[in-house]
Formats: structure tokens, C-alpha cells, sequence
């Protein structure tokens, strides 16, 4: 699926420079557009995800309402390197200082993340997200897992309203029951087919065939249906339903079917996630935020003494999930491994996955309850904490901007990491999906 742009033209400017640039841009954007033909502003436009200007001219300064009533994202790329032009700031100035917004991207690898969030958003529009959960909030811990808003229907709803996907709810008792019937030989088999690509570490034959049999059910439910482009689990408030977690599951499924997954069945994450990561490319992972400024509440968690020494504390969180960094798959990590689980809430032969992203700038984000607006913090992964006997056996050690802000503008316990300071891209793309950015 490629972006559909439609080119507009100014009626002094359909001349030989156009056509130039136009063609210019069918041939840089080959891969990921297909450009229509030219319609002149003011006319009525195909069904298209977004509006090109090939060329900006004068006529800009005169034609404000032909340029506003366009309602789809309006993009300028000017040059013949498929970015804006120097000379096209003081149109871009005007129009913004009259109520009208337009992309325009200063690189080529902008340009094609432009193009691959256009692709996002249509393909939205008929996506599915499968999570399996029977009564979620009730199971273990509900007194914590009755807060969370990714369960509830607004939720639900709006998630529907603003992006178009649709969130179908499946039993996990019946996938779990479903899991275990399937025979060890077909786990084998697929431990025969995976056993090269994975480090399984010191688990047992039946730990390493339970997570399979969870793999090879998501796998049928995923191939039954080609419009499912996520799925979760509520795979902790509800691990009664099943003898193992779903982690290595999650790390197989990404890595051979590209599937964006949920723990926890967080929705919200997983939207977030699927926005991002389609868009821009760059490796992503869901894990829990422990801020130093949360002092024992925090601690006593996490069932640690201290937090790191560092300088700057209030400045700094400790990231963990599951006891590890999180599910993160194998080709985002620097060290991969699946070690037994660690949290009292899962079944004795559950497992966990242990991983690394590489350290150095890192940027979190996550959309916010109304999803108009996307929360992003840019920072660094200095490091890695290990407390032996806890819930975090290996967490990472992140150092932000103002932790004080984050105290107080957070939306979530829950955060999207990305390597890399990914802030200015996620800016570009974010008119796309008609979403504010809050910078913390």
C-alpha cells in the first residue's frame, strides 16, 4: 500500500518548472506514493491521504481560502531532492499566521516517514487489534488493574472515532485451555524450526514448550484474519488463564509477522506503538516508569532498598517490566535472553524475556486518554541497575530533562521507548494523525 498524494497548482504556475518537479517527485517517491494527476486549487479533489505543493508561488498571498478549505494534510516539497525549498518560509509563515498548518520536510528520510504515516493512517481504517481478556480488573491485584482506562469502552470508542481501528475482545480462558491442548509435538517441531534464532537460556522443556504452544495459537487466530494488525493479552491481572506468559510469543510474532503486540492488553500502547513504529521505523518497546521522585511507593513496587546513586536524582527513572527491561524483540536488543519468570502473579512456569536496548539517547512516548495529543520525553539510557531477588532483576536507568514535569504531566505508568531522539520526526508526522504534541 503506497500514500495516494494528489498535486495542486497555482493557475499562473502549471508551467514547465512544475512539471519538472513533479515528475521529480514520482520518481524519488516511487516506492511510497502514487501521485495523481495535477488538480488545480480550488477544484475538487480525488479521494487521496494528503495534498502536495510541487510549487509555491505568490498566488499563496492571495488564495488563503482555496488553501484552507483543503481538508486533508497539506504538503510542500519544492526541490528536486523531495524536500522544501529555502524560499518557501515566508508563504509557510503566512499561511501558519493565518490558522493554516503545512508539512514540509528538510530531508529525504523525512519525506519517506511522511509518506510511510500517510500509509499508517489509511491502513487504520481497517485494522483490527485482537486482545484476549474475559474480565478484566477482576483477577489478580484488581485493586491496581481496575484504574487502567485502556479497558474501559470510552476508551474503546474513541480510539474507533479518531483513527478507525477497531478493538475485538476474545476469551484468553479459552485461548489459554486452547494452548495447552495443543500436542508437544508441534512445539517441538517449532523449536526444531526456531532453535538457531533463539537463546532460551536455563529454562526447563516445559516452560520452553508452554510459551510455543502460546505462539503457535496466536499465530493460527493472526493468520485467520489479515486485516488483525495487533494483539494483546491480559496476561498478569488474568495469568490464571494460562501456565505461561506470552513473551517469547510476542518476540516470535514480531520478528516473522511484523505484529505490533500488548502486553497487559494496553490498548494504548499498542495504538501508540503502532503509529510510531510503522511510521518512523525505529525500534520500540512498552515498559513501566518508576520515577526516583516516587520514593517507597515506587520501591516498595518493585520490592528494592534504593534506587540508584546518581547525580541529579530527581532527574532520573527506573525502567522495568515483568522484572526485566521488558518484551523487547530480538532484533531491537543488544543481549536477548528467556530466563524464568520473576513476578509472584504469573504461573511457577512462566517466562520472561531479559533484553537490552542499546544505551545512549532514547525518547518515550505515549498518546494521551482524549488521543488528541501525544506526550514525548526525550532523554538518555545511562545504564542498567540489577537487584538480585526483586521484581527488577535487570531494569534500565533513564536521566530526563524535569522529572518534576513529568511527576505532574504524565498520562501513564506505562511508556512507548524509542531509540534515539526521535522528537523532530514524530513533530512531522504528527498533523498527519491530527495530534498536539506535549513535550516534557
Amino acid at each position: 500500500m503506497k500514500a495516494r498524494l494528489v498535486p495542486v497548482y497555482f493557475q499562473s504556475g502549471r508551467d514547465e518548472d512544475y512539471n519538472r518537479q513533479l515528475n521529480a517527485l514520482r520518481t524519488l517517491l516511487a516506492d511510497e506514493a502514487d501521485i495523481m494527476e495535477p488538480v488545480a486549487l480550488g477544484a475538487a479533489l480525488p479521494e487521496a491521504d494528503a495534498v502536495v505543493f510541487p510549487q509555491m508561488l505568490g498566488d499563496a498571498f492571495n488564495q488563503l481560502e482555496h488553501i484552507r478549505a483543503i481538508d486533508l494534510p497539506r504538503l510542500v516539497i519544492t526541490s528536486e531532492f523531495g524536500t522544501m525549498s529555502m524560499w518557501d518560509w515566508e508563504i509557510r509563515s503566512y499561511l501558519r499566521s493565518q490558522g493554516i498548518e503545512t508539512i514540509a520536510p528538510y530531508n529525504l528520510d523525512q519525506t519517506r516517514k511522511i509518506m510511510r504515516a500517510l500509509q499508517v493512517k489509511r491502513g487504520l481504517r481497517r485494522a483490527k487489534f485482537v486482545v484476549f481478556q474475559d474480565n478484566p480488573g477482576a483477577g489478580f491485584q484488581a485493586s491496581i488493574f481496575k484504574r487502567f482506562y485502556w479497558w474501559e469502552d470510552a476508551a474503546t470508542r474513541r480510539m474507533f472515532e479518531k483513527f478507525g481501528i477497531r478493538v475485538v475482545k476474545k476469551s484468553f480462558k479459552e485461548m489459554g485451555a486452547a494452548a495447552q491442548q495443543i500436542p508437544d509435538s508441534e512445539a517441538e517441531a517449532v523449536w526444531q524450526a526456531w532453535r538457531s534464532r533463539l537463546n532460551l537460556g536455563a529454562i526447563s522443556e516445559r516452560q520452553r514448550n508452554s510459551a510455543l504452544k502460546v505462539y503457535i495459537a496466536l499465530k493460527r487466530e493472526l493468520e485467520a484474519d489479515a486485516d488483525i494488525q495487533g494483539m494483546g493479552i491480559n496476561c498478569l491481572n488474568e495469568s490464571h488463564f494460562s501456565d505461561t506468559t506470552p513473551c517469547l510469543a510476542w518476540n516470535m510474532l514480531y520478528e516473522e509477522k511484523g505484529l505490533i503486540w500488548g502486553c497487559e492488553a494496553d490498548t494504548v500502547s499498542m495504538l501508540t506503538k503502532h503509529i510510531l513504529h510503522k511510521s518512523l521505523g525505529v525500534p520500540i518497546m512498552m515498559t513501566n516508569l518508576y520515577p526516583f521522585l516516587m520514593g517507597q511507593a515506587a520501591l516498595k513496587h518493585e520490592r528494592i532498598a534504593a534506587f540508584p546513586d546518581v547525580p541529579e536524582p530527581e532527574n532520573h527513572i527506573l525502567v522495568a517490566h515483568c522484572g526485566y527491561l521488558g518484551v523487547l524483540p530480538q532484533s531491537f536488543a543488544t543481549e536477548w535472553t528467556l530466563r524464568s519468570k520473576v513476578l509472584a502473579i504469573v504461573d511457577d512456569n512462566a517466562t520472561a524475556i531479559d533484553a537490552r536496548l542499546p544505551e545512549g539517547p532514547i525518547t518515550m512516548a505515549k498518546l494521551q486518554p482524549t488521543f488528541d495529543t501525544l506526550t514525548v520525553v526525550e532523554g538518555a539510557l545511562e545504564g542498567y541497575a540489577q537487584y538480585p531477588g526483586s521484581d527488577c532483576v535487570n531494569g534500565g536507568v533513564i536521566r530526563i530533562p524535569d522529572g518534576h514535569k513529568l511527576m505532574d504531566r504524565l498520562s501513564s505508568h506505562h511508556m512507548l521507548l524509542m531509540t534515539g531522539h526521535n522528537r523532530v520526526d514524530i513533530q512531522m508526522i504528527a498533523s498527519i494523525f491530527s495530534l498536539n504534541l506535549e513535550v516534557l
